[in-house]
Formats: structure tokens, C-alpha cells, sequence
């Protein structure tokens, strides 16, 4: 037996929308239409009374008097929860501005939560300009327009779709009310924003790792900024996440001018320091771009006991910050034990995947302002004959510089075994990151998903500038774009230094940067995004030892 969805329609006019509904959905949903008009003045609008018959003919449950912005005041409405919500051409009544009919989105988006399931939809029409996103045609300026998916971020919802509002699809729906008249709305060029439920916002925490580093187990934690990159298992084999759809095609595109080998290895996150392993990156890897952990512990290859590994963490710590751990910021770090695997063969390109970590500027150029993401290492030994290489270099150029892939080709002599004793290292950098990404050239799997786009559609974004003193030479600007990620948990898109100037006498400069809060998964307020900024005012004396302006 089909479950039924529970549809809920208010502010209602002549009932005809819910009229229609019944009758297209016929018995795949149950509808309860509501108005905020008594029952008599309801009837005497046109159409209505025939209306009202239709509904109660196809079962339909009807309410006058209800407040949109106070659903949970109807007893009956308050002891349910629906499915999908609809709210047709919202509107003030009379000449009401904009301020008005924002007021009453941002109420109505509070009231349904209460009573729409965790996977509900809100489906809100709005006339051509109003929503105030680039879908509208034309597009009115930003303070002109009703801000539909900030006032629904006040409700922690998202904008999910948008789509022409479909009239054709009820054809006995004559809209009504505008202006408190027996008029209609002018619905050429409407559209229709499908509105659902955020993930929720959590405080980021540290995660407690460990790493198998020859003999030892080195016990540390992730820094709070990385908490929610790590352990998401986006390459895991039997994942079908956009990154590994993409890596998987590429590869296929590769096999086709040769043997290619993918290989799944899980080398650890962490790697002791050492000249050859940070060296092995290039100059592309500074050591200010790596995150250096400090180890809470170390455990010998079969030590069991827990209170040695407690005595030896207090030491290790020390140890641990002499010797240098960090997270490896490329798989480069690797490519010598690749190099040294019995599977490693000459004349095959192997591909390796996996998370890499770099402290990087909060940045909207996507994937490289991400501090994780995931990167792709193609190694080979190739003859000195440089076809082979100059044909897969083309290859890869032509696979991923429409895509905007960044592309990096490096030759080292004896860098790994090979009948030539040389070695191809090729690179390619998937970001992780959420925002849309073309495919490439090529069908995907048939059961794949579509393409990556964002969770939330024109997500709003709100700018805030701060200004404080530091110390000459004291100033890790990196750490002070961790400390924003770590406020705002992941909520800004850009951080970008306006203004600097220098004391003339007293030495210190003052740097003004302005932040632009903007969160593409979740619904992220006006009053949120103000929140992190005092948070962040907060915490930047206390952990940066800058003085605020």
C-alpha cells in the first residue's frame, strides 16, 4: 500500500489552487487547505463555494481562520506533520513594501517547521523579481527584492530548486488577493522555490587519530578546521561521491592510450619529518603550509598496555615537536614506498588517491582555498624516449584544462626504478570541495548520480570587516584563517585583506580584512553570520595576541 503524502496549503483564497491539486494528485496525496479568512467571507469569492464542494468531494479537510505565520494555534494542524507545504503568492494585503512581505516570509518559514516532517519541502510561488535570486527575469536589486532564501535561513531551511511556476499543470487555479482585491496576481514569469531542511551547524571538535609509522603508533588529533574532512570516505571502492566518479572516469579516459593501474593503498594521514619526505613535495609545498602535530601519545608495535602509552605521552609530545610530524600536504610524501612496491611496474602508470592537508588563505577560488582535498598521483617509469610522456601529457591536458583541474608535470632523474632509470611524476588535484562541477567528456555510470551541484541554491552572503593591531613580524596571517574557519565552521568564502597601514612612530601596523560569510550546505542567517563575527573578536586577542581596533 502507497503511503499518501500529506500536502498542507495555506493562505488560500478561493480555494481553487487546492481544488486543482486534488484533482491532478487524484489519491497519491491527502490535502488540507487552509485560509486566513472566516469561513463567509471565504465563500463569497468567485468560484469558491463550487471549490469548497470539490475538496470535500475528494476528501480534502478544510480550515478558516489560520494564521500562515502561527500554524502550531490550530490545535488540529499542530498535532500533525506534512509533507510539503505550499504557499501561493504570499502578499501583505493592500500596498504593503517589501519589509512587510519579507516580515511575513521569515514568519510563515518559523511556523511550518513546526509541523514539517525532517524531509518536508516548502514550495513558495513568487511573482517575476520578488525572490530576489538570479533565476528572476529581471533581476531587482538585492534590498528591493523579498530575500527569500535569507528570510528561509532564519528558519534553518535551504533553497533546494526553482522552477517556472507551472499553471498549466492546474488549469481551473485563478489566483487571487492581490492587494486584499478579487484580482489576480500577475503569474507571467513566476516561479516556484522548493525549500527544505538544513544540516545543523555543530561546534567543531578535534578528532583523535592514530598513525602506524614503522614500528610505532603515533597517537595525535586533527585540527578542529579539518574535523569535517576527514573520515568522509569519498574514495572508499564501493562510493559513488563526485570525486571518486570523476577519478574513475579519468582513469578510464588514461587506459585507453595505455595500461593504467590503480592501486588502493592506506598510507597514514601523518608522516615523520625529514628532508627527503617534505623535499619529495617540490617547491610547490612550503613548511608554513603544513599543519605540524604534536603527538599525544606513542605506542611500540605490540604494546598493549595503556598506562605506558600514558607515561610515554607527556615525553612523545616533546619528542614529537623536535622530530616534526605533520599531516602530509601531497602524496608525494609517499612516492618513494610506491616506488618500492612489488606491484610497481615499468611501463604502467599507476594512479594513487587520497586526503592531503595544507594550511591555506580562505579563498573563493573553490578547491585550492581548502585546507584538505583530495589529490590524484599518476607515476610510471617510462624509457628515455619522451613520446610516451609528451602523449600522456597531452592527454591529460586536453582531459582536464576545460574542467579547470590544475595540472602539474615534473621529471626526476633516478627519482623511481625503470628500465631507464628516470621517472614521470604526474599530478592532478581533485578538490573535495561542494560546489558544481562539470563532468567530463563521456557518459557516466548508469548508476551514478547527476552532476555535483550545491546543496543549497544562491545561498546569501553577508560581509563584515575587522581591523586590529599586530606586532611587526609577530603575525601568522595562516593562523589567523584557521581561527576563521574554526568561529565560523566553514561558513566564510572569502577572506581578503583591504586595507594595512604602519604606525609612523610606534612601529605595529593595523590591517583591516573583510569577511564574506556564505555557506553552500547550510542555511547560514544574518544573525548567525554576525554571531561568528563576534565569536571571532572574541577569540582573535585571546589566541592571536592582536590588539582590536
Amino acid at each position: 500500500m502507497t503511503t499518501r503524502r500529506k500536502v498542507l496549503l495555506v493562505g488560500e483564497g478561493n480555494f481553487s489552487f487546492s481544488a486543482a491539486l486534488c484533482q491532478t494528485a487524484e489519491d497519491r496525496v491527502r490535502v488540507t487547505a487552509t485560509c486566513l479568512q472566516s469561513e463567509e467571507v471565504a465563500r463569497r469569492q468567485d468560484s469558491a463555494e463550487e471549490n469548497l464542494q470539490r475538496l470535500k468531494e475528494c476528501g480534502a479537510e478544510v480550515y478558516f481562520h489560520v494564521d500562515c505565520t502561527r500554524l502550531t494555534e490550530c490545535e488540529t494542524l499542530s498535532q500533525q506533520l506534512f509533507d510539503c507545504i505550499i504557499f501561493n503568492f504570499p502578499h501583505c494585503g493592500r500596498k504593503s513594501g517589501v519589509k512587510k512581505n519579507r516580515s511575513l516570509l521569515a514568519k510563515f518559514f518559523h511556523s511550518c517547521v513546526q509541523v514539517l516532517t525532517q524531509s518536508g519541502e516548502v514550495h513558495v510561488a513568487l511573482c517575476n523579481g520578488q525572490g530576489g535570486t538570479p533565476v528572476d527575469k529581471p533581476i531587482r536589486e538585492w534590498h528591493n527584492s523579498w530575500q527569500a532564501v535569507a528570510m528561509a535561513a532564519e528558519a534553518g531551511l535551504i533553497l533546494s530548486d526553482i522552477c517556472p511556476f507551472d499553471r498549466d499543470k492546474y488549469q481551473s487555479y485563478k489566483c487571487s488577493g492581490y492587494r486584499s482585491q478579487d484580482k489576480g496576481f500577475h503569474v507571467e514569469g513566476a516561479l516556484t522555490h522548493t525549500f527544505t531542511r538544513s544540516l545543523p551547524y555543530t561546534a567543531l571538535q578535534r578528532v583523535k587519530m592514530e598513525a602506524l609509522l614503522g614500528r610505532e603508533t603515533v597517537l595525535f588529533e586533527i585540527p578542529e578546521e579539518l574535523s569535517e574532512y576527514v573520515n568522509r570516505d569519498f574514495l572508499r571502492p564501493q562510493s559513488r561521491h563526485p570525486v571518486r566518479i570523476v577519478q574513475e572516469q579519468l582513469l578510464r579516459e588514461l587506459q585507453s592510450d595505455g595500461p593504467v593501474r590503480a592501486l588502493e593503498v592506506e598510507w597514514p594521514e601523518l608522516f615523520r619529518n625529514s628532508p627527503e619526505r617534505l623535499g619529495a613535495c617540490g617547491p610547490e609545498v612550503a613548511p608554513s603550509e603544513v599543519y605540524w602535530i604534536r603527538p599525544t601519545g606513542t605506542r611500540a608495535l605490540g604494546e598493549e598496555d595503556a598506562g605506558a602509552e600514558e607515561d610515554r605521552g607527556s615525553n612523545s609530545g616533546q619528542d614529537g615537536a623536535a622530530r616534526g610530524y605533520g599531516l602530509r600536504p601531497s602524496l608525494l610524501t609517499h612516492v618513494q614506498e610506491l616506488a618500492r612496491r612489488e606491484d610497481f611496474r615499468p611501463g604502467v602508470l599507476h594512479a594513487v588517491s587520497g586526503l592531503v592537508f595544507r594550511r591555506a588563505p580562505v579563498s573563493r577560488c573553490g578547491g585550492s582555498g581548502a585546507p584538505a582535498f583530495h589529490q590524484l598521483l599518476l607515476a610510471g617509469t617510462f624509457p628515455d624516449e619522451p613520446r610516451p610522456l609528451l602523449h600522456l601529457r597531452g592527454r591529460l591536458e586536453a582531459l582536464l584544462a576545460p574542467h579547470g583541474f590544475s595540472f602539474k608535470e615534473e621529471e626526476e632523474e633516478g627519482g623511481a626504478p625503470g628500465p631507464a632509470g628516470s621517472a614521470a611524476l604526474l599530478r592532478a588535484r581533485l578538490a573535495s570541495a561542494v560546489e558544481p562541477r562539470p563532468a567530463l567528456p563521456g557518459s557516466l555510470p548508469p548508476e551514478s548520480p547527476g552532476p555535483f551541484r550545491s546543496f543549497s541554491l544562491y545561498p546569501p552572503a553577508y560581509t563584515h570587516d575587522i581591523s586590529f593591531w599586530v606586532e611587526p613580524d609577530s603575525f601568522d596571517e595562516l593562523e589567523f584563517h584557521a581561527l576563521v574557519r574554526r568561529v565560523s565552521a566553514g561558513a566564510v568564502r572569502e577572506v581578503a585583506l583591504v586595507d594595512r597601514f604602519r604606525h609612523p612612530h610606534m612601529g605595529h601596523a593595523s590591517l583591516c580584512y573583510r569577511l564574506t560569510y556564505q555557506s553552500s550546505d547550510r542555511a547560514l542567517s544574518r544573525s548567525q553570520a554576525l554571531g561568528m563575527q563576534l565569536k571571532l573578536r572574541q577569540l582573535l586577542p585571546l589566541q592571536l595576541q592582536v590588539t582590536l581596533r
